[in-house]
């Protein structure tokens, strides 16, 4: 939600039109997996865009003799997709690519990665539940969860505290506190007009599921009882102006905005704060993080939709060297180094690593100057919220055509033009069309 990433700007790339049988069997095998004898050692060209990972390759190449890295920076997750669809068509793909786990089902439906479970399986129990299952389709593994997303509320405690306010603990309490703040001209949140993933995020938290395979076909329900759940809470905070309408694309003005006490909260990662660390100059030492809202009467729940789904390192079906690729990515995910260089703000991208025990690595993943007195308090927040990541969410085969649809049409909610209920039977529809257009087998 809020978020400043190119993921948000989804590019309208094309899916193949294979049915769910092709989905289910696009992977590993065929002449790509057989490792090739050679006189010297494996190199393995590994694409990414995340700040950190030069360093890291540089330390992995120091303590491996016969494999290699080479590694291209990409400029961006939206170049990413861009230009790994054109090295797949013409069949020079990278062995190891960057990416995030909304990409992993469309590629797999592509034919384009390799099945790696043989290999990775037995370093399961190392990651968490909800990263693990971000780089499987159907319980295979195409690829190495490298981050998890923790994600929490973060708010102004000075602007609260002014007017009486606790931290919400639920979406009922979110709301009630946006009313008392907008008597005073302050917006409890901002939902601007390209990001649907506020609408993602609490659907999935609410139990939704957008996509579900059903045996052999693709079921789709955008107006299930977890939808139409998520969708009140949005229309509630939109009919009652409870919520900012700034763009990303005036990123300075959005970072004013909070810096400035015009919005008092965000529902966020840690990486997103790093934007706030880099651009506040007045508020720093006035927020503290609290647990993500629930819906009342329920247990915490951590979304892991779009910005807050964590980061793969994924292997393609054309790697000549699978299983040195895979073994790679292992440790560019659990070395202990390389975990703490891409966990750092600094050195990296102040990414939480995907690990089942991340606590060490907590501290230097959030940021005392922003958080002030509020900082011990906050590790237990980010820790808390990593055993509570959903872990059953899907991705469906067409997810990067669909967002982009999503997207279109999420500035007329914001823009109270349509409800969110009028979106969501929209994307049903659509996406139903959209799959059956691709010769996708699908319910809905």
């Amino acid at each position: 939600m809020n978020s400043t990433s190119p993921r948000r700007k989804f590019a309208r790339a094309a899916v193949a039109g294979l049915a769910l049988t092709g989905l289910l069997s696009a992977c590993g095998g065929g002449s790509g997996s057989e490792d090739k004898a050679s006189s010297g050692p494996v190199t393995l060209p590994f694409w990414g865009w995340a700040n950190g990972q030069d360093a890291v390759v540089r330390a992995f190449n120091a303590a491996h003799k016969d494999v290699r890295l080479k590694y291209t920076k990409v400029t961006d997750q939206l170049t990413m997709q861009k230009q790994l669809t054109n090295a797949v068509k013409a069949g020079n793909a990278p062995c190891l690519v960057q990416n995030t786990a909304e990409y992993v089902t469309t590629w797999v439906s592509q034919g384009a990665l390799a099945d790696i479970s043989q290999y990775v399986s037995a370093d399961r129990d190392k990651f968490n539940a909800g990263a693990w299952s971000s780089a499987q389709v159907q319980g295979k593994s195409y690829g190495v969860p490298t981050s998890s997303a923790p994600a929490f509320t973060i708010y102004r405690t000075d602007v609260f505290k002014k007017y009486g306010l606790k931290a919400p603990t639920t979406w009922d309490e979110f709301i009630a506190a946006g009313k008392v703040l907008m008597k005073h001209g302050i917006k409890i949140t901002n939902y601007a007009g390209e990001d649907p993933s506020t609408l993602e995020v609490l659907a999935m938290q609410a139990g939704a599921h957008w996509y579900a395979i059903d045996g052999d076909a693709w079921k789709v329900d955008f107006q299930d009882a977890g939808s139409l759940k998520a969708a009140q809470v949005i229309q509630d905070i939109i009919d009652d102006d409870l919520n900012s309408t700034l763009s990303f694309a005036d990123y300075a003005a959005v970072q004013r905005n909070f810096d400035n006490g015009g919005t008092a909260t965000r529902q966020i990662s840690t990486w997103q704060m790093a934007g706030m660390v880099q651009n506040f100059t007045k508020s720093d030492g006035k927020w503290a993080l609290s647990p993500w809202p629930t819906f009342a009467g329920e247990a915490a729940k951590t979304p892991a939709g779009t910005n807050q789904s964590g980061g793969v390192t994924l292997v393609t079906k054309q790697c000549a060297h699978q299983q040195q690729a895979a073994e790679a990515a292992l440790w560019l995910s659990t070395n202990p180094g390389a975990v703490r260089t891409m966990a750092s703000p600094t050195t990296g991208n102040g990414v939480m690593p995907a690990l089942a025990d991340s606590d060490a690595y907590v501290a230097g993943s959030i940021s005392d100057k922003l958080l002030g007195t509020n900082y011990e308090p906050a590790k237990k927040v980010v820790t808390d919220s990593l055993g509570t990541v959903t872990s059953d969410w899907v991705f469906g085969p067409d997810w990067t055509a669909m967002f982009t649809e999503l997207q279109t049409q999420w500035g007329r909610v914001v823009g109270k033009q349509e409800k969110v209920t009028d979106l969501l039977a929209h994307m049903q529809e659509w996406t139903v069309k959209d799959l059956k257009s691709r010769g996708i087998s699908v319910k809905g």
